[in-house]
């Protein structure tokens, strides 16, 4: 079995009960959706496997009861690099939180950066429909990310970018 394939099927063991935030469906939709995205940029490399994998487990140790150890056990070291590199776990208030991450993901390297935007890309419509009183709040908070994602492929930034002009309340 890939390792792509192991992660999206641990990935939706874990994420089994969640949903989305505004639309109900279910949480696994949104990794498919990052994965899906990341893979058209990945190239066709053995590294694509750990981009792969990387991009669906991206939320199980901010939102799963999963450690980091767990994840290099299963996945190995850079999965569980990457994992880590894309997790929220920075303290403070939101201010504080959201510049501690984009100092983090500043240096993560190329192929994390693109997992983020991926995962930009797909957060941010539904944020702007359901909720555009916080829609303003994420957009800026999207464009000061992204001014630091410079390793990301500039395809998918220029995607990102693209929804922050056109989908600002």
């Amino acid at each position: 079995m890939s390792l792509s394939f192991e992660a999206m099927t641990f990935a939706r063991e874990q994420h089994a009960t969640q949903v989305r935030k505004y639309t109900g469906n279910p949480y696994t939709d949104h990794l498919a959706e990052v994965a899906g995205i990341v893979s058209t940029v990945a190239g066709y490399t053995q590294h694509t496997e750990v981009v792969i994998a990387t991009a669906w487990l991206h939320d199980v140790v901010e939102d799963c009861d999963v450690t980091p150890a767990e994840i290099a056990r299963r996945f190995g070291a850079d999965v569980q690099a990457g994992v880590l590199a894309l997790s929220d776990l920075e303290v403070g208030n939101r201010a504080e939180r959201k510049a501690a991450s984009r100092a983090r993901l500043s240096r993560a390297p190329w192929w994390v950066q693109n997992i983020k935007v991926a995962d930009l890309i797909s957060n941010t419509s539904s944020i702007v429909k359901h909720d555009p009183k916080f829609a303003a709040v994420y957009l800026e908070e999207k464009r000061m990310l992204l001014d630091v994602l410079v390793n990301a492929d500039c395809r998918l930034v220029e995607i990102a970018r693209s929804q922050c002009a056109k989908e600002a309340p």
